[in-house]
This record gives C-alpha cells, structure tokens and sequence, in this order.
C-alpha cells in the first residue's frame, strides 16, 4: 500500500505558517499515545480507523482517545468522516511524508477488529 523505499523529504521553509504547522505535527506525534493511534491507523487493512476500534487497545477511555485523536486532526494528520454515531480516521499526505521521512516503517495491515 505504502511505497516506503521511495525518497520524502520535508521542505526547509522559513515560513512563519509553514513552521508553525510542521512544529505543531511534531509537538502531536511527540505524545506516545498519539504516535501509537497513527501507526494504528497507519496499519489497518482499510487505511482508516474507527473510534471504537482504536479505543480498546490503549486502555484509555473513549473520550480520551477522542481527545488524542482531535489533537491530531487540528494538527493536520489525520482526516475525520463522520459515518452515522461512529468517526473514522484515515493518515493525511502530511503524515504520510512525515512518517517517510523519518523512516518510520508502516507496520503491516492487520484485520480489523470491527467493534462498532
């Protein structure tokens, strides 16, 4: 699905908007909590996650991984779509080139647990 051999790089900018939003998906994938959620999504054989699949395997409170998951999507590196009472989260291209250009392998697809 992901290609991680090929070459990303993140763009040295000097743009005071740019280097906001680039220390902002830092300062969100500098939570374990949070790094584990993307790598969670990242894994899923549908490359999306729904809430309630996430949840279980922290043993955090579906609130809380609600917060960690709002801290991602406003940092922009998960999408949000709303499918009936469930959320669902699905990797943005900028954490895709964040991902890849730190050499964080994607870890394989695993089944989904389907809990909603």
């Amino acid at each position: 699905m992901y290609d991680l051999n090929m070459s990303v790089s993140i763009a040295l900018t000097k743009s005071p908007a740019d280097l906001g939003s680039l220390a902002a998906q830092f300062k969100a994938l500098g939570d374990p909590t949070r790094l584990e959620l993307i790598m969670t999504v990242a894994s899923s054989s549908s490359s999306e996650a729904c809430v309630c699949d996430l949840t279980p395997d922290t043993g955090l409170t579906q609130g809380t991984v609600s917060h960690h998951l709002k801290i991602l999507v406003e940092a922009g590196l998960l999408e949000r779509a709303q499918r009936g009472k469930w959320a669902y989260y699905s990797l943005t291209e900028a954490a895709l080139t964040i991902l890849n250009s730190l050499n964080v392998a994607i870890p394989a697809s695993k089944p989904s647990k389907a809990n909603c």
